[in-house]
């Protein structure tokens, strides 16, 4: 939920202010084989999730899906509620024990595994039902907790300082668990069988920086599986009296330092530092097999101190390097637009399309997804070939098996690359229907745009004929500004696009904001009328003026547009 950084929001309900541990012998907890990726399904409602595991993640390789909390909790529409626990049912707004289960079995049916996100150092802040119809008060929670389970110490943390104020006050105001006690362990321990026991392979243990570490080692041990897959929020402070190390005796623990150097990297410094980005980092920084990497999330979206979509291709960089790099496991996270810090999901966690209702579906932006496959496909191998120009263009191999270039200078970039790469024609993760080939030395020729990339490797599953060449199509590319809520579609005079029905319309990806692409497969020599339209929360839709737009999709491959919005 929060460790270090709340949003405004929670801290003026409770009237408090800010947010702000026992060693063992590390635990290599991280995702086991080749799909170490996961994504986070930020607040999207159960059914939604398992759509999205049978349609998108499934289909480009992750390995995990981390879901938001199934506790029930307090009620209200801010997201933030879902942090506020009163009972250990599945009861939330995002479904029940059914669509949980279901959810469970969808992705497991698609290969993906399913991490829950835990509620378990605290329940609510006040007295009232919760989302499934329990009543309850602070410090009393009929069926499961009454005042003696709870912490004696009942004045917010104030001194980061000190461990025991850390561990034993309150976080902002809610009711903190004593995880000391063998009855709170042991009733933890049974909320987290059942989920268990409905197929959860593993967990997201919130505000673990807040938990004594022993207390989650007595907690997990007591699980019918204890070598489940388990990530600790713990998020590094320098003179902190907690720190991240002192939890990889249970698990991995996610790498808010890394999140943040990536930001001050791709914001205001060069992109040639990230030569050795990992553990030889010093303060803050974990081995690489107890990191969960990640760009963002939803507290640090929402607090500036990483990256966020509204970022544009900087944050879609920020991704594709974080998928490149051999460190940590990855975690993509996949929100929702907001301009209201506390503002809960759309449709209550409904999602109807990506990139429509204000979800952004950053796990399925192509330059996103693409490196999943390729993180994939080159797992186990070391970097090779680096390259930079000493600024803000950097590429590198992972052995002989990938290499990616990334130009996040204001120009094009034309450069040639030496790569360990087997000599033959390869498909770029980055682009739909782009091929680039590699000679018998090594070596290829790419011209690359401003704050764009190039992604080979040897698996590359894009086209047919094993791969080497490109489907048929449209690759479309709209420069096109927009307003909150707003999105970008393209609709044409075929089947392919929609037969001018604006409800049939195309979602374009905003990845590279202010450009908007999308490639849409048709039959080579297609000739075909199309035009960009906008459309809004709302579904009030906004059509560019002029003529429509005409193309013909060639003999082979795909025919490039670039246009602009034609206000």
């Amino acid at each position: 939920m929060r460790s270090r950084f709340l949003r405004a929001g929670l801290a003026a309900l409770l009237g408090t202010a800010a947010l702000v541990g026992v060693s063992q012998q590390p635990a290599e907890a991280a995702p086991p084989g080749s799909k170490d990726v996961t994504a986070t399904l930020f607040e999207w409602k159960f059914a939604s999730v398992a759509k999205e595991c049978t349609n998108t993640l499934g289909p480009a390789g992750y390995g995990y899906v981390e879901v938001s909390p199934p506790q029930e909790h307090v009620q209200g529409a801010q997201w933030w509620t879902s942090y506020q626990p009163v009972s250990y049912r599945i009861a939330g707004r995002l479904g029940d024990s059914t669509a949980f289960r279901n959810m469970v079995d969808t992705c497991h049916a698609a290969g993906v595994k399913v991490v829950a996100d835990a509620v378990i150092n605290h329940m609510s802040a006040g007295s009232g039902t919760g989302t499934g119809g329990t009543s309850y008060s602070k410090y009393n929670y009929p069926g499961y907790y009454q005042n003696q389970d709870f912490h004696s110490c009942r004045t917010n943390i104030s001194d980061y300082t000190n461990r025991d104020n850390v561990q034993n006050c309150e976080l902002v105001g809610l009711s903190d668990l004593n995880t000391g006690s063998d009855y709170v362990r042991s009733t933890i321990a049974a909320y987290m069988n059942n989920l268990i026991a409905l197929g959860v392979d593993g967990f997201r243990i919130d505000a673990a920086k807040h938990m004594a570490a022993s207390d989650l080692a007595a907690i997990k041990a007591r699980l019918s599986n204890p070598s489940v897959f388990w990530v600790q929020e713990v998020i590094y402070g320098s003179g902190e009296a907690v720190q991240p190390g002192e939890y990889t005796g249970t698990g991995d623990v996610d790498a808010f330092q890394g999140a943040y150097d990536l930001k001050r990297i791709f914001t205001s410094e060069k992109l040639a530092y990230l030569s050795n980005w990992g553990a030889s980092w010093g303060a803050g920084y974990l081995s690489g097999g107890s990191s969960r990497t990640f760009v963002d999330n939803w507290d640090t979206e929402r607090n500036g101190s990483t990256l966020n979509y509204k970022a544009g291709a900087t944050y879609t960089l920020a991704n594709v390097y974080m998928l490149a790099w051999p460190y940590g496991s990855p975690n993509v996270y996949s929100g929702y637009e907001f301009s209201d810090n506390d503002a809960g999901p759309p449709n209550g966690g409904t999602v109807n399309a990506c990139y429509s209702d204000g979800w952004k579906c950053q796990h399925a932006w192509p330059q996103i997804a693409g490196m999943v496959g390729f993180r994939n496909a080159v797992a186990g191998t070391a970097v090779t070939n680096w390259w930079s120009n000493g600024n803000n263009a950097i590429a590198f191999g992972r052995g002989s098996k990938g290499y990616v270039a990334i130009n996040h200078e204001s120009g094009p970039l034309t450069q040639t690359f030496t790569t360990s790469l087997p000599a033959g024609t390869y498909c770029d993760v980055q682009h739909s229907g782009a091929t680039y080939t590699v000679g018998s030395d090594g070596r290829f020729t790419a011209t690359i745009g401003a704050n764009d990339a190039v992604a080979l490797h040897t698996g590359a599953p894009c086209g047919t004929g094993g791969g080497t060449t490109p489907a048929s199509g449209a690759s479309f590319s709209a420069d096109a500004t927009t307003v909150w809520g707003q999105n970008v579609y393209v609709v044409g005079n075929n089947a392919a696009l929609g037969n001018w029905n604006t409800g049939s319309a195309l979602p374009m990806s905003s990845a590279a904001y202010p450009v908007w692409k999308l490639d849409v497969s048709m039959g080579a020599g297609t000739s075909f009328e199309y035009k960009y339209i906008k459309k809004d929360s709302n579904g009030n839709v906004t059509w560019e003026s002029g003529a429509n737009r005409t193309a013909t999709v060639p003999a082979s491959g795909k025919v490039t547009l670039n246009d602009t919005w034609r206000a």
